[in-house]
C-alpha cells in the first residue's frame, strides 16, 4: 500500500481556516511519526471561493479534488452574504452538494461518542448516559429530498374565500414550493450494506430510521433494509418510525449503536445526535464513495457550520476537524495506527483538562480553557 497521499484543504469559510490549519498541524505530527507523505494543497471554496474566482467551487479546486485522494473540507456558507446571491450560486448548493454528487459520495458515516470527561456537557441527566454513548448514524447521502426531481418554487393562484356569496371571486397570485422525494431499491441496497458492515463491527445492531405509515419512501426503505438483514445473520435489525427516534435519543440514547437513515432524515437525527456529545464541535464525519483499488474516495468534515461570529478570535474547537483527519486516514488510506494516534491524542487532551469555550464549564476546578491553537497543538504534542 503507497505512504503517500494527495489531499485537497478546502478550508472555505468562517472557522473553517482556523480549524483546518489546526488539522494540518496534527496531520505533520502523525507524518513524521509513521513515515507517511501527505502532499496537502490547499484551494479556496465557498465564499472564499466566490471572493477568489467568482463561484462557490472554482474549477481549479474541483480539479484538485477529482487529482486527490480525498478532500478534507472545513465549512462554507455566511448568513450575512447567503441572501444575497440566487439560491443555487449558494456555498451549500453550489459547492457542497455539487461536491456529493461529483464523487458519487453516498455514505456518510458520524460518530457519535461522548468522552466520560465530557460528561458535563452532555444535556441529558447521567443516569440517562448510561455507561457512555457511543452511536454511528449511517446516511444516506445522495438521494432522497435534496436531490429528487422536480424542484422548484412558481406561481399559482389561490381562490380567496368569500363572505358574501354574491361577491366577485378573488384570486391571489401565491407561490407554492416543490421538493420531490425518491429513493430507488439500489440506493438503498448500497447504504444499507454499509451500516450492517459497520455494525457486525461494533456491536452488532443496526436501527433503521424511516416514516413507512405515511410515505411510500418509507415503505420500501423498510422492505428493502429488511431483505439486505438476511445476508447479516449476526446483526440484529429494528425498525423505528423517524419521530420516535427523534424522542429515543433523548430518552435512551444508550440502545442505539448504528442508526441507518435515509438523506433527510439522517440530517436531522445525526445533529440531534451531535448534541449529546457535548457540541458539534467534537464531531467529525466520513462521506465516502466508491472503492478504487486499495483507496475509497472520501469527504471529511466537521459535523458543525461556519460559526462566524467566533471566527477568527482562537475560540473555536477544532477537534471535529482533528478528528476528520483520523475518519481519513482509516477509511481512505487504511492507517488505522495512524488514526488510533490521532484519537488516542485528542483523548489525552480532553483527559489533561484542556477544553475549548464549548465543552468548559467553570464548575470543572480541573479544567483549562484554551484556544483552537492551544488545542491543536496539545494534540499533536500528544500523537
Amino acid at each position: 500500500m503507497s505512504t503517500t497521499f494527495k489531499i485537497a484543504a478546502l478550508a472555505g469559510d468562517g472557522i473553517g481556516p482556523e480549524v483546518m490549519r489546526e488539522a494540518i498541524k496534527v496531520l505533520r505530527a502523525v507524518e513524521k511519526k509513521f513515515s507517511l507523505n501527505f502532499q496537502i494543497t490547499e484551494a479556496p471554496v465557498g465564499w472564499a471561493g466566490i471572493d477568489a474566482a467568482g463561484k462557490a467551487l472554482p474549477d481549479a479546486t474541483l480539479a484538485l479534488c477529482r487529482q486527490s485522494d480525498a478532500i478534507l473540507f472545513g465549512s462554507v456558507g455566511l448568513p450575512d452574504r447567503d441572501p444575497t446571491i440566487p439560491k443555487e450560486e449558494r456555498p451549500e448548493r453550489a459547492a457542497l452538494l455539487r461536491i456529493r454528487k461529483e464523487f458519487g459520495l453516498y455514505a456518510n458515516l458520524r460518530p457519535v461518542q461522548l468522552p466520560k470527561a465530557l460528561a458535563h456537557a452532555c444535556p441529558l441527566r447521567p443516569e440517562r448516559q448510561g455507561d457512555g454513548i457511543d452511536i454511528l448514524v449511517v446516511r444516506e447521502l445522495t438521494g432522497g429530498m435534496y436531490f429528487g426531481q422536480p424542484k422548484k418554487t412558481e406561481d399559482y393562484f389561490h381562490e380567496e374565500p368569500q363572505v358574501d356569496a354574491n361577491a366577485t371571486v378573488i384570486m391571489k397570485r401565491c407561490q407554492r414550493a416543490i421538493d420531490t422525494m425518491v429513493y430507488t431499491t439500489p440506493e438503498i441496497e448500497r447504504i444499507a450494506h454499509v451500516a450492517f458492515k459497520a455494525a457486525a463491527l461494533r456491536r452488532k445492531k443496526v436501527t433503521s430510521i424511516d416514516k413507512a405509515n405515511v410515505l411510500e419512501n418509507g415503505v420500501l426503505w423498510r422492505d428493502v433494509v429488511t431483505k439486505i438483514a438476511r445476508q447479516y445473520p449476526d446483526v440484529q435489525l429494528e425498525h423505528m418510525f423517524v419521530d420516535n427516534g427523534a424522542m429515543q435519543l433523548m430518552l435512551k440514547p444508550t440502545q442505539f449503536d448504528v442508526m441507518l437513515c435515509e438523506n433527510m432524515f439522517g440530517d436531522i437525527l445525526s445533529d440531534e445526535a451531535a448534541a449529546l456529545a457535548g457540541s458539534l464541535g467534537m464531531l467529525p464525519s466520513a462521506s465516502l464513495g466508491k472503492a478504487t483499488g486499495e483507496l475509497t474516495f472520501g469527504f471529511y468534515e466537521p459535523a458543525g457550520g461556519t460559526a462566524p461570529d467566533i471566527a477568527g478570535k482562537n475560540l473555536a474547537n477544532p477537534i471535529a476537524q482533528i478528528l476528520s483527519t483520523a475518519l481519513m486516514l482509516r477509511y481512505s488510506f487504511g492507517q488505522n495506527a495512524a488514526a488510533g494516534a490521532i484519537e488516542a491524542a485528542v483523548g489525552k487532551a480532553i483527559a489533561a483538562g484542556l477544553r475549548t469555550g464549548d465543552i468548559y464549564t467553570p464548575a470543572d476546578t480541573s479544567a483549562k480553557k484554551v484556544g483552537t491553537r492551544e488545542m491543536g497543538d496539545a494534540i499533536a504534542a500528544a500523537v
